[in-house]
C-alpha cells in the first residue's frame, strides 16, 4: 500500500481530450516526512509513520520535539501510520505526490462536515407525516410512531430518530487520480471528498 497525508483545498472541474467534464477535488498532498519506521523484527509488523504540516515549536510538547528530532525535522501537526508501505523509506526522508500517477485508483479517508443536532427529515430523509392542513398544527416534520404495540412498550434500539449528524470518518473508494501538479504538491481526484476546505485527508492506493 502507498499513501500520503493531504489537505483539502476545494473543488474544480477539468475537461478531457473528448470534451467530457469531470468534477474534481483539489488536495494539497504532502510533502510528508517519514518520522518513524517499524519493522517485523522490532515491532511485529512493518509500517511507516508520515507527518504533515509544520507546528510551532512552542506549541509542541517535549516528547513531540524529541520524536521529530530523530527525523531531523521540525514538529508536525499531523502524523499517520501506514502499514505495509510499498516503498522502502528511511527515517527523515520525504514522500511527495510523485508516488502516484495519473489514472491511479485511490481511496480517500476524511471526516465529514458536522451538522449538529438535526431532525429526522434532514438526518434520515423522512418525508413527514400527513397533510399540512385540517388542524395538523406542527406535526409535518415529526417522525411518527416510535413504539411497538405488539411487543415491549418501549422504543426499540436502532430506531431512526433525531440526533447528532455528520462528523463521521468516511472512506471514499474507487476515486481516480485525474491530474498531478508536483511543483505545487497538488493532486486532482475525481469526485467529491468528505470534509470542509482545509480539513486533513488520507490518500491511499
Amino acid at each position: 500500500m502507498k499513501g500520503i497525508i493531504g489537505k483539502k483545498v476545494g473543488m474544480t472541474s477539468v475537461f478531457d481530450s473528448e470534451g467530457k467534464q469531470t468534477a474534481c477535488t483539489i488536495i494539497e498532498a504532502g510533502p510528508c516526512v517519514v518520522t518513524q519506521v517499524k519493522t517485523i523484527d522490532s515491532d511485529g509488523y512493518s509500517s511507516l509513520q508520515l507527518s504533515f504540516g509544520d507546528k510551532k515549536e512552542k506549541h509542541a510538547t517535549k516528547a513531540e520535539t524529541n520524536h521529530f528530532a530523530k527525523a531531523q525535522t521540525a514538529p508536525k501537526k499531523f502524523s499517520k501510520e501506514f502499514r505495509d508501505f510499498a516503498i522502502e523509506k528511511n527515517i527523515g526522508e520525504t514522500i511527495t505526490v510523485d508516488i502516484f500517477a495519473e489514472g491511479d485508483k485511490v481511496e480517500v479517508v476524511g471526516t465529514t462536515k458536522g451538522k449538529g443536532f438535526q431532525g429526522v427529515v434532514k438526518r434520515h430523509g423522512f418525508h413527514g407525516v400527513g397533510q399540512q392542513s385540517h388542524g395538523q398544527h406542527d406535526r409535518q416534520r415529526a417522525p411518527g410512531s416510535l413504539g411497538n404495540s405488539s411487543d415491549a412498550s418501549r422504543v426499540m434500539k436502532g430506531v431512526r430518530m433525531a440526533g447528532r449528524m455528520g462528523n463521521d470518518r468516511v472512506k471514499m473508494k474507487g476515486l481516480k487520480v485525474v491530474k498531478i501538479f508536483p511543483e505545487q504538491n497538488y493532486i486532482l481526484v475525481s469526485g467529491s471528498v468528505p470534509g470542509y476546505n482545509g480539513s486533513i485527508v488520507l490518500i491511499q492506493k
